[in-house]
């Protein structure tokens, strides 16, 4: 790190303890005029005997030796060595001293802070550094799950598989994610490639890389100043002694319902809890099992380009979205349970405690939901049904004859061939007749399909959504072969007149080399492809216009399936949970870092009485905004 242009970084936390007593400054020091305070250590306490006129500089020593020796981290519940890897020492080191009495015969190298309770930031001196830059950082509280990254968190359910460290998905991906992944690889090179063609190619220095170190001694600052504060008394006298047996016994006595108690609650931990535990592990295997095997069934595929259950029913996709749930939950339960095993500052399990908690929150809702939505369809499976009668006769059977009726004449004026729209209408008019007659027989047990779906409500609203938009794609079955006949025969017929056109232009189509060639037609070729060109060219607009009128009754349904499917997308994956949260405590919620420039005039006007000649800036780190999202 450049250590000789005479810039001094201290990073300085803006809930530090603010108080007139002489004390030491404790950090990390990543480099000689790159510093980061964690905590002011004023109760320090050195031997009397070597007490003079020098006694900050001792207190420095003193704590200096203890950091190097591990005495604040004893009665730590867990080892140091976790933080120090994360932050990148082997121990923390005394930055300097604070409110001494003789700054001059401190080491040259250390801070010399000056600290009021009426102001709000300190006064830095060092003698190495010719400016100094201040940089105020809120230190996140561990407990409440806060901290800060250099990037916003990813609240991707945890049922995708899992990204390695090379950013690929370990898991099975459908042909969407793999094209999504691919572009992205590909956009990723590009940038890689643009990088390289830059004009002005900027080298990262050494405080640049020191970010991300500097963001994990961020997010450990409060609990290591919680845990130097617990136990600066080390430092001092000799502790009080520790009580005696005898006055143990006198003082952990307790009353017989106590001991009553405590005996109940020993026999339920040795001999009922074990069991009960083993009956819940197995009832937990047994559905795993069963939850594994329909997956499988879902995600079977007869034919390696056949789709399986769950590509073409929104009722099987439901149902396998529950079951990783549901396979998912234990897993995730089991790796928040370990988290209390660690310092309380370490980040990873946090999104895991957001997806959790936010899968449980929407299961909950929608199950919610679902009951009232229940209860309302099964009350009203009568009226329900008829109206859903009502609808199918009307708008899939009567509409869609009245259209076929009217694109038979001269829609609009326009001037069609008799023979083909005969031909074309009153084949469709018998499919739909045969249609109508089924739809009928399917009334009487009407009732009983919209009281099922209400009965499956109570699984979450999700599942009746789902089951309905089934059911659209049932009922509507014959606008969908329609729908592929008409294209097929509009796509023949457009092929068939882009061949015919290339023959008047002495063209045709290499198949083999995909281009189009010269070539060289008999006459009797060239009449006769003239006259097909003419009959097909005279019999397009026929062919087209019952096209378009299956092409916008196959996009209205479409777009009723697309509104079942945002429901359903909104009731599975909506970050309620984390909208909570930003609404809460946005500090959970990190979306990356920026550095804010503070004006220093008013801030010396203000708080700080400066008395020294070194120049100082004063940067506030804050933490930017997350706007949460589900990749």
């Amino acid at each position: 790190m450049v250590e000789h242009d005479g810039l001094m970084r201290v990073f300085w936390p803006t809930d530090i303890r603010r108080s007139d007593r002489p004390g030491v400054v404790v950090g990390w020091r990543n480099s000689t005029l790159d510093v980061f305070v964690v905590a002011i250590l004023d109760d320090v306490e050195v031997n009397p005997s070597s007490w003079s006129s020098k006694a900050n500089t001792l207190q420095a020593r003193e704590v200096e030796y203890h950091l190097k020796v591990g005495t604040f981290f004893r009665s730590a519940s867990h080892s140091p060595g976790r933080i120090y890897d994360l932050c990148g020492h082997s121990s923390m080191h005394v930055l300097g001293v604070s409110n001494a009495t003789q700054p001059e015969a401190v080491d040259p190298s250390w801070v010399c802070a000056t600290i009021n309770q009426s102001s709000r930031t300190p006064t830095i001196n060092c003698a190495k550094a010719l400016s100094i830059q201040l940089i105020l950082y809120d230190r996140p509280q561990p407990k409440r799950m806060q901290y800060i990254s250099l990037a916003p968190i990813a609240l991707a359910l945890g049922d995708k598989g899992s990204v390695t460290d090379d950013g690929r998905i370990d898991g099975p991906e459908d042909a969407i994610e793999r094209q999504e992944r691919a572009a992205k690889e590909s956009r990723q090179k590009l940038v890689e490639k643009l990088k390289q063609h830059s004009i002005a190619n900027r080298v990262p220095s050494a405080r640049d890389k020191a970010l991300r170190k500097i963001i994990n001694q961020v997010n450990w600052s409060w609990e290591l100043e919680q845990t130097l504060q617990k136990n600066v008394g080390r430092l001092g006298p000799r502790p009080k002694r520790s009580l005696s047996v005898s006055e143990q016994v006198i003082e952990s006595a307790s009353t017989m319902r106590n001991y009553v108690i405590g005996q109940l609650w020993a026999f339920f931990a040795v001999y009922l809890f074990p069991i009960i535990r083993r009956i819940f592990i197995l009832f937990l295997m047994g559905h795993r099992m069963a939850a594994e095997m329909l997956l499988v069934l879902l995600e079977l595929r007869i034919k390696p380009r056949y789709a399986a259950l769950k590509d073409v029913s929104a009722t099987a996709q439901q149902i396998e979205i529950r079951l990783q749930q549901f396979c998912y939950w234990p897993m995730q339960y089991a790796t928040l349970r370990q988290r209390k095993m660690n310092w309380a500052s370490v980040t990873t399990s946090h999104p895991e405690y957001i997806r959790f908690y936010n899968s449980l929150w929407l299961v909950a809702n929608d199950m919610i939901i679902g009951m009232a939505l229940g209860s309302y369809i099964i009350e009203h499976a009568d009226w329900v049904a008829s109206r859903m009668g009502d609808l199918l006769r009307i708008y899939t059977v009567e509409a869609l004859q009245r259209s076929i009726s009217w694109l038979m004449g001269w829609p609009a004026g326009l001037k069609l061939n008799s023979e083909l729209a005969d031909f074309l209408g009153e084949l469709f008019l018998w499919v739909i007749d045969y249609w109508s007659s089924c739809i009928e027989t399917l009334h009487p047990i009407l009732p009983n399909i919209v009281w099922f779906i209400g009965f499956t409500s109570f699984a979450g609203a999700s599942m009746p959504i789902a089951l309905c938009s089934d059911l659209l794609s049932a009922l509507t079955l014959h606008i969908y072969s329609f729908y592929l006949a008409s294209a097929r025969i509009y796509h023949w017929q457009l092929t068939i007149l882009q061949s015919l056109f290339h023959l008047f232009r002495g063209k045709k189509h290499n198949v083999l080399r995909n281009r189009i060639d010269s070539c060289d037609y008999d006459l009797d070729q060239l009449l006769v492809g003239t006259i097909l060109f003419t009959l097909l060219f005279f019999l397009l607009p026929t062919v087209v216009v019952f096209y378009l009128n299956f092409a916008i009754a196959r996009m209205i349904i479409i777009s009723m399936k697309a509104g079942f499917d945002t429901l359903l997308s909104c009731l599975n994956h909506f970050p309620l949970f984390a909208v909570m949260l930003r609404v809460k405590d946005e500090r959970r919620l990190p979306g990356g870092i920026r550095f804010e420039l503070r004006d220093t005039q008013d801030y010396r006007a203000t708080d700080i009485n400066i008395t020294n000649e070194t120049p100082t800036s004063i940067i506030y780190l804050k933490v930017a905004n997350f706007p949460p999202y589900v990749e």
